[in-house]
Formats: C-alpha cells, sequence, structure tokens
C-alpha cells in the first residue's frame, strides 16, 4: 500500500474539521430548540473511523450506517446545506425534511442510510452486496455497526449470510465503549467483538486504533481488497464518543464535570489532534494550509445553517403523502382536509 499523498492528508483534515464543526453546531443548535426531535446523534469523536476507512472506497462502492450518520454523509461529499436543513425539517433538506437526523441518504453518493432501528440496516447491506455477487461486480459495501448492535439478532442473522455467499461486505464494528450508557463489558459475553464475526467464518482483521486516520486507512485498503476479491471481513474500530450517546443524554455535556475517562480521550487521543500532528512532521509547511481548512468548516457550516433557516418547512398535507410507493387512497382528490376520505 502506497503511503498517502500530501493532498490525501490534507483532504482528511478538511473532512474532519469540517465533521467537527457541523456536529458541535447540531449540538449548540438542538440546545437553543433550532433543531427540534427526541434525537440527534453524533460523530463528534469518531472522525478518524469514517474519514480514514471510506478513503479506501472507490466511487462505485456503497455505504450504509446506522443513526450516527451525519459525518457519514458529509465524508461521502453531501451537501451540508441539504444535511443540515434535514436537521431542521425543512423542505430544501436531503429528504425533503421528513427522514430527519437518522435517515441521511443520497442514492448520487451510494449511501443507503442513516437507519433509526438498532442493526436494522444490515440486512440491508448484505442485500446491497449480493446485488454486486448477482450482478459480477467487485463493488464493495462498507457497513457501519455499533458495539451495542453486536447483540443483536441482525448482527448474527446478517453476517451469516454475508459469509454462506461470500459477499463482499466491510463489517466496520465502531467499538465506542458504551452501548448508550452501558459499558461493552457489562453487555457482551464477547468483548473483543470482532471476534464474534470469525464464529461465521469471516476473517477478522481485528483492532484498530480508530483515533489515527492513518491507522485506519492502512487496515481498511486490505480490508477492502480482500472483500473485492473473497466475501466478508471485519473490522473493530476502537473510538469514542464526545457526547452523549444523544444530545439528550446529558452524562457528558457539562464539560467542568467531565470525567477523568472522557478527558484522557479527548487531551490524549483527539483525532484531529494526531492527524494535524502527522501532517506537520512530515509537511512542516501545511499550517497554513490547515488553519485555512478550520476556517472553511466555520464559513461552510455557518452557511449551511443560515440555508436551512431560510428554507420553508413542508407545509401541505399533501407532502406526506409524496414519495410513497403507491398513491394513498386516504385522500380524496377534491378534499384535502386531515380525515378526508378516510373510511
Amino acid at each position: 500500500m502506497a503511503s498517502p499523498s500530501k493532498e490525501m492528508l490534507l483532504d482528511w483534515y478538511r473532512q474532519m474539521v469540517l465533521i467537527r464543526e457541523f456536529e458541535e453546531t447540531c449540538h449548540r443548535l438542538y440546545e437553543e430548540k433550532r433543531i427540534t426531535g427526541v434525537y440527534l446523534h453524533l460523530y463528534s469523536g469518531h472522525e478518524a473511523s469514517g474519514v480514514g476507512s471510506m478513503a479506501a472506497l472507490r466511487p462505485s462502492d456503497h455505504v450504509i450506517t446506522a443513526y450516527r450518520d451525519h459525518g457519514i454523509a458529509l465524508i461521502l461529499g453531501m451537501d451540508p446545506g441539504a444535511v443540515m436543513a434535514e436537521m431542521m425539517g425543512k423542505k430544501t433538506g436531503s429528504s425533503g425534511g421528513k427522514g430527519g437526523s437518522m435517515h441521511l441518504a443520497s442514492a448520487q453518493h451510494n449511501f443507503w442510510g442513516g437507519y433509526a432501528i438498532v442493526g436494522g440496516h444490515l440486512p440491508l447491506a448484505a442485500g446491497i452486496a449480493l446485488e454486486a455477487r448477482y450482478r459480477g461486480s467487485d463493488d464493495v459495501t462498507m457497513t457501519y455497526v455499533g458495539d451495542g448492535a453486536t447483540n443483536n439478532g441482525y448482527f448474527h442473522e446478517s453476517l451469516n449470510m454475508s459469509s454462506i455467499w461470500d459477499l463482499p461486505v466491510v463489517w466496520i464494528i465502531e467499538n465506542n465503549g458504551y452501548g448508550m450508557g452501558t459499558e461493552v463489558d457489562r453487555a457482551s459475553g464477547q468483548i473483543e467483538l470482532h471476534r464474534k464475526a470469525e464464529a461465521y467464518g469471516i476473517k477478522s482483521l481485528g483492532r484498530v486504533n480508530a483515533q489515527d486516520a492513518l491507522e485506519v486507512y492502512a487496515v481498511a485498503t486490505q480490508a477492502v481488497d480482500y472483500a473485492r476479491k473473497h466475501g466478508p471481513v471485519v473490522v473493530e474500530h476502537v473510538t469514542y464518543r464526545y457526547r452523549g450517546h444523544g444530545v439528550s443524554d446529558k452524562q457528558y455535556d457539562a464539560r467542568e464535570d467531565m470525567s477523568a475517562e472522557l478527558r484522557e480521550w479527548m487531551e490524549c487521543r483527539e483525532p484531529i489532534k494526531i492527524l494535524r500532528d502527522q501532517i506537520l512532521k512530515k509537511h512542516k509547511g501545511a499550517k497554513a494550509i490547515l488553519a485555512a481548512h478550520e476556517e472553511d468548516a466555520r464559513r461552510i457550516v455557518k452557511e449551511a445553517v443560515e440555508f436551512a433557516e431560510a428554507s420553508e418547512l413542508p407545509n401541505s398535507y399533501q407532502e406526506l403523502f409524496q414519495n410513497t410507493y403507491a398513491q394513498s387512497n386516504l385522500v380524496h382528490k377534491t378534499d384535502m382536509s386531515v380525515g378526508a376520505g378516510i373510511d
């Protein structure tokens, strides 16, 4: 594997600071009730996991994830304005404001979600990979799954089928140490989560320090190459989330009461700082470019917020029935009042 070029490293930094700025802005907007809803799951702390692994993909490959999906969407190149508008439930959002934070998707980018049901996307990942195998393509489906979902039946059924059919899936377990608020070692009999896949005959590349984008990328290139040629492979990314499971979980939000564990991760294993130090050690003249990327991230997110807040909300009863598979029989053609046409 060739070492990442200077341009690649700088682009990774651009992506990571954009994700952090976007996520921390979403957190603030939620506290200000400018983003509403029950849940908003942030990728702060996970940036190197997504950026480093997806750098190994090609444009024709596929990506699917669970509800911590904002960072994945931005890495793939989705418009930050459309993503922020979806956060706010606006018409200009990526799903017309009707999907929300947990249901980002873009067919243009081969990004198939964003799913709210724990583990519910895993059978879909196997199905997407089955389509590639059926057509004789070597396109890979990169699938992100949280540590808690590895205890779920969807996980075991989907991995079993991917093994039976040699499906080109890279299963990435993002192990941030907690399933909601429960430590992994209190919820799973096997705490080395990648070993669960080995039971189905799936090749494991073990655990990766997912705070280091370079290490993630090195293993991801091996995983993607293996999946293209042979079938499913699993990698466990050891990472950490800097906020609660969702924004309404307050255990990590009061910085003055920060736990020793959280402080150690933020001060000693900060993924953006790790990448920044690696870049400056190798490319001493890059400091100005890094600063420009940080400034650009603030500008892009500010403009995304302005775009979202200036956009309209879905405002007609008829819009409830758009983008469905069949014409609804609940609405009479000439009477759009609520309840019209209901037997």
